[in-house]
């Protein structure tokens, strides 16, 4: 319900990329000239929605097969933290993508 209150409209971020800007699930760059550094997340965004979805993130990587066999895989690289908000990014797509085509929600099965 937090997601829809915040959010309103899904249609109006025409990509994923446009969501996860608005929600804050980008990382911070910092460059000059021709050095460039990629940071952690940033601090923009909106904290509510953000918060509430890494926090969902942590159910659905225990409950969802697919997104379990993802961030275990993630996990096999970097940190369990780094890897929860790129299952953050999955489930805004899911979320996203529930919401344009109003269909539900289907746990993904894992191959």
């Amino acid at each position: 319900m937090i997601f829809l209150t915040e959010i309103g409209e899904v249609k109006r971020f025409k990509k994923l990329d446009q969501l996860c800007s608005y929600v804050g699930l980008i990382p911070n760059v910092y460059g000059s000239g021709e050095k460039e550094r990629v940071g952690d997340i940033t601090k923009r965004g909106n904290r509510h929605i953000k918060s509430h979805l890494i926090e969902s993130s942590w159910v659905a990587a225990r409950n969802d097969p697919a997104l379990s066999m993802r961030y275990n895989e993630l996990c096999s690289r970097m940190n369990g933290n780094k890897a929860i908000i790129r299952i953050a990014r999955k489930l805004l797509n899911r979320i996203r993508y529930v919401l344009i085509n109003k269909q539900e929600y289907v746990l993904a099965l894992a191959a």
